[in-house]
């Protein structure tokens, strides 16, 4: 049996603390059951992110492996990015390509939005697979070049038991792309 939640309403909401990437926002909630609380969540842009599963060609992924703050380590994932102001999505993930691999798409294929922790954050991140790539590039915001890694997508399961490939985000958009090209 489905039950169809009524959304809690909103009392009231203000922003409890702010960072140069994050507002942290306080929603004072009643449910329809009465039931009153306090919920904090992360206020994004809006604007949304973009990640980019590249190929050269039919078998060759390209990947970065870039430094990671909340981790303090180097990871190995897929070219990541916010949307700028006026962009679409389709051109932001043209344009991280270029910044982050040193390439552009002239085949970009929309694979699925995904949200990124909705209970506490309203990110959400348009996954694409680039293909016909050609070599174009662009100044990036990286503090340093960035290391572009090719991969077997035949492999992608040696892909998976990398100790720097666990960014959740890169492991779906991979696994979605080989369901996709599996047909």
């Amino acid at each position: 049996m489905t039950i169809k939640n009524q959304l809690p309403e909103i009392n009231a909401q203000k922003i409890v603390a702010k960072s140069q990437l994050f507002s942290i926002e306080q929603l004072d909630l009643t449910f329809s059951n009465g039931e009153k609380r306090l919920y904090e969540r992360m206020v994004g842009s809006g604007r949304g992110a973009v990640m980019i599963v590249p190929m050269l060609d039919n078998d060759t992924l390209l990947l970065v492996r870039e430094y990671c703050a909340g981790t303090h380590s180097y990871m190995l994932g897929f070219p990541k990015g916010l949307i700028d102001e006026g962009e679409t999505a389709e051109v932001a993930a043209n344009r991280e390509l270029q910044e982050e691999i040193a390439y552009g798409s002239d085949s970009l294929t929309t694979i699925t939005q995904l949200l990124m922790a909705p209970a506490f954050f309203n990110a959400k991140m348009d996954i694409f697979l680039a293909t016909d790539l050609y070599k174009s590039s662009l100044l990036g915001d990286e503090p340093e070049p960035l290391e572009v890694v090719t991969w077997s997508i035949k492999d992608y399961q040696k892909l998976l038991q990398q100790e720097d490939f666990r960014e959740a985000r890169s492991i779906a958009a991979l696994m979605l792309v080989v369901d996709k090209l599996r047909g």
